[in-house]
């Protein structure tokens, strides 16, 4: 097998292979336990971001593993049709030839979009193909697919009847450049250099004035009242008088309300119903009139009056500065950092604006997600989310569902010709509505608005399964076992899927568990985005390094509560790792490691190789633990040390030496090990590196059948021999490689050296590993006895109880080795007062595990019998 890893040429091949061989398909009519995702459906026009990798490499981990362990899983993938972004993209394509919407009409605009996803919608696809995702491409679902969107017009009418839809003129946001309300995730906020302009309102019948801060001065047209603190001791005189509106000159009332902060600037607050989200709750609660100053373009309307109108918002803005100034109305100006609202697609000033839309009643929808949550129904993973959803759905507002564009699910909303609404799932049924209500025949029109995008995909978890049909899939897959996703759409995405489950779905919610993961971030901890020119391109990295490595790289930095801090030399490091594995399994094949027949792991004798065993039985536990509680940097680290460390670097080192001195049977046993493990390995590591991994499968043991096919290793079964001296054995391996170093001797130069142990019964099994100490550490002599005085030349330290002597080629100073030795005690006593720190922590011994107390008392008696060996052997020889 090559060690240069053509990454590429093998991703392109082995993804085919899966494909072509099935190995994504789910199975509803198997009786195996099943195991389903949701893919969170990326929008169509959508690129892969680094964001969308880290998700759907856990999630691919996740699938491959429970596939692995002979569940019947089912990752169920799709697009969003993505209304806003989507119907831009078009525009701006039609806008190059000279077309418009407006000019070809609805239906025809309509077609092109549909014409532009057969040929550019599969692009997000294509790259969740390249970054080795798994998941079921037979049921690929589309949000505007005809079975999908005969739920969503089910959903829609079901609950209109149900008095959970209805029509209301609220606030929302609005994009004048896109003419259409968005959502609050579609809603970027951004810190912009602006002024506080404090404005002087004149008192109705009196020579003073109240002053008001404003960053939008060209919202007064629409001001309907100031507030004051009701307890604050300036203003209490002036309650329920009024206050002239500049320019406008038009009597407003002053009124009381705890919204205003005594505190804050002048402690006075215009109150503009119609264009500010807070003012909107005063007004309601103190029956304000709402005045909508402004057109769906952003210009001034007859409202905001006469002198305005027409004119831009913000020219506007400049005309009322310079009346307000030439009035001297403006009492300062002060320099701020405004962070101000702005459209992610356009790019505008989003302004909140009064109008007609439609709306779900989501408090009543929510109660019952958020006792499924306190009961344990559905749990957040790391649990520290729970609050975070709780606080928004305690505190959740109507949901504004309609959009004002073309491309979307339409709204089976029909009115007649007095404006009655009559909705139904289709136009006849609307129809036969309006002809009992009017008894006769009338015109029907259709509204113009479109769904939220987020409504349609809020029941992913069900209509993709076939809903409101009963269908195998639904019982099979629903609910789903998690949901693993971003935290900024916990509120947008996750708790609307839940309400909707709940509503729809008997009362079960979609998912039993949601794993929440973090932000990925530059390697300096910065937010990445295009203007910081930070951003990480996945598919630029799978260009450089193998999906492999990017997927490891994600996986072992997922901390639970912690943001990914992303860095090029992480990644290239971990492609690194995938060559080590490359070169094992190429040293396996060398060495003839395979096809080893006639031995039974219940057989194996060789402290080397049970010691192997051993580990690899808790690295298989361990695994197994980490995933179920979502901790994927835990097992990259965990498959990462057992084979860069334990197999890579120490136990094909033992190899060398068995094969090297040992006799034909420690060899054939030694080869059947090695082989057994390694293939065991690839499996591990399958899961987060399954692209190598399968290639390694195919070229190392010539295998046939696939990996992603493989089950999942079973525990060995294994002699219950003693081999807890191989651990002390590497640690005198690496010291004596150390003090190599620390005295700049050559590898190929042999050393002499001397071991002291007290104990008999050890000083036995060192000498079963003498040959081993003698071959790793290229010793040219090795004593092992029970006492005996070191000569004045030999360097002197402490591993464990053991006293260890080298003699010094290069360095005979008996003060220096003193010297040296006092350091290790104080050291040593350090982490005694450590372990005394934390043993005498009641709060540790509470908490703490049994085995992890046990552990750490234990580890307090080895360090203080080596200094006891440490301080004895200064006594005698040094002092």
């Amino acid at each position: 097998m090559s060690r240069n890893n053509n990454f590429k040429e093998i991703e392109t091949r082995w993804y085919k292979e899966w494909l072509n061989s099935s190995s994504f398909v789910s199975d509803p009519n198997s009786s195996k336990e099943s195991y389903s995702i949701m893919m969170p459906p990326p929008n169509v026009t959508g690129s892969l971001h680094i964001g969308h990798a880290l998700t759907f490499t856990l999630q691919d981990i996740l699938i491959r593993f429970h596939r692995m362990n002979e569940m019947n899983v089912l990752w169920q993938p799709g697009t969003d049709h993505a209304g806003i972004a989507t119907q831009m993209v078009v525009e701006r394509m039609l806008a190059t030839k000279n077309i418009f919407r407006r000019d070809i009409g609805r239906e025809k605009f309509v077609k092109e979009v549909w014409d532009w996803k057969k040929i550019s919608g599969n692009k997000i696809t294509d790259q969740l193909k390249a970054l080795g995702s798994s998941p079921d491409w037979s049921r690929e679902r589309f949000t505007m697919d005809k079975g999908l969107s005969e739920a969503v017009i089910k959903v829609f009418v079901d609950l209109y009847n149900d008095n959970l839809i209805y029509k209301d003129k609220r606030l929302v946001n609005w994009d004048t450049v896109l003419l259409t309300a968005i959502s609050d995730l579609e809603v970027e906020q951004r810190e912009l250099k602006s002024f506080f302009w404090y404005i002087k309102y004149p008192i109705e019948n009196s020579t003073k004035f109240l002053i008001v801060a404003t960053t939008r001065p060209e919202t007064m047209l629409g001001d309907v009242a100031v507030a004051v603190n009701p307890d604050d001791p300036r203003y209490k005189n002036l309650i329920n008088k009024n206050v002239v509106l500049p320019i406008i000159n038009k009597k407003i009332p002053i009124i009381a309300d705890d919204y205003s902060d005594p505190e804050k600037g002048s402690g006075v607050v215009k109150i503009t119903p119609a264009h500010d989200f807070n003012d909107f709750e005063i007004g309601k609660k103190h029956n304000l009139e709402m005045i909508n100053i402004l057109n769906p373009d952003g210009t001034i309307n007859k409202n905001g009056s006469r002198a305005f109108e027409g004119m831009d918002r913000f020219e506007a803005r400049k005309k009322i500065l310079q009346i307000l100034k030439d009035l001297n109305l403006i009492d300062k100006i002060e320099n701020i950092i405004n962070v101000v609202p702005h459209g992610d697609r356009s790019g505008s000033i989003i302004e909140p604006w009064l109008m007609d839309q439609w709306y779900v009643n989501a408090k009543v929808l929510a109660d019952p997600v958020i006792k499924s949550v306190k009961t344990g129904e559905t749990k957040f993973v790391p649990k520290s989310w729970d609050k975070t959803f709780f606080e928004w759905m305690n505190n959740i507002q109507p949901w504004c569902i309609s959009r004002q564009l073309w491309w979307g699910h339409r709204i089976p909303a029909w009115y007649g010709p007095d404006k009655k609404v009559f909705v139904d799932i289709n136009e006849e049924g609307a129809n036969q509505q309006a002809k009992k209500y009017y008894k006769k025949e009338v015109q029907l029109v259709q509204d113009e608005d479109v769904l939220d995008t987020w409504f349609s995909s809020a029941l992913w978890p069900f209509s993709t399964l076939g809903w409101p049909n009963k269908t195998k899939e639904l019982e099979k897959y629903y609910p789903t076992n998690v949901l693993v996703t971003g935290f900024d759409i916990i509120f947008f995405w996750v708790a609307r899927m839940m309400m909707m489950g709940k509503y729809f779905m008997n009362d079960v919610t979609p998912f039993k568990e949601v794993y929440i993961h973090a932000l990925v971030r530059d390697e300096k901890g910065q937010k990445m985005s295009k203007s910081k020119g930070n951003v990480m391109d996945p598919l630029d990295i799978i260009d450089n390094y193998g999906a492999d490595a990017l997927r490891f790289t994600l996986s072992s930095m997922a901390t639970q509560g912690r943001d990914i801090k992303l860095s090029e030399d992480r990644i290239a490091g971990y492609r690194n790792f995938s060559t080590k594995l490359v070169n094992a399994c190429n040293f396996l094949d060398l060495n003839k490691c395979y096809d080893v027949r006639g031995l039974n792991l219940k057989e194996i004798k060789l402290p080397i190789n049970i010691w192997l065993l051993n580990l690899e039985n808790s690295l298989n536990q361990n695994i197994k633990t980490t995933i179920k509680e979502y901790k994927f940097n835990d097992y990259s680290d965990l498959i990462y040390r057992f084979i860069w460390r334990d197999f890579c670097d120490w136990y094909i080192e033992f190899m060398k030496c068995i094969f090297s001195l040992g006799s034909d049977a420690d060899k054939k046993e030694t080869r059947f090990v090695a082989q057994k493990v390694m293939n065991n390995i690839l499996k591990y590591l399958h899961p987060l590196m399954p692209f190598v991994t399968e290639e390694c499968n195919k070229n190392f043991f010539k295998s046939s059948n696939l990996l992603i096919k493989s089950k999942w290793p079973e525990a060995h079964i294994i002699k219950k021999n003693e081999v807890t001296l191989i651990p002390l054995i590497i640690d005198i391996i690496s010291s004596m490689r150390s003090f190599r170093v620390d005295k700049n001797i050559s590898f190929k130069t042999k050393i002499i050296s001397k071991i002291i142990c007290s104990n008999k019964a050890k000083i036995n099994e060192l000498k079963y590993y003498k040959n081993l100490i003698e071959f790793l550490g290229k010793i040219e002599k090795l004593d092992i006895v029970e006492k005996e005085d070191f000569p004045e030349d030999y360097v002197i330290y402490s591993v464990e109880d053991l006293l260890i002597g080298i003699k010094n080629i290069s360095v005979n100073n008996k003060e220096n080795e003193k010297k040296h030795l006092k350091i290790q005690l104080n050291n040593l006593n350090i982490e005694i007062t450590k372990i005394d720190q934390m043993l005498s922590n009641k709060s540790f011994l509470k908490k703490a595990p049994k085995d992890v107390v046990s552990k750490t008392k234990s580890t307090k008696t080895k360090l203080l019998n080596k200094i006891n060996e440490i301080e004895k052997f200064l006594s005698e020889n040094l002092m």
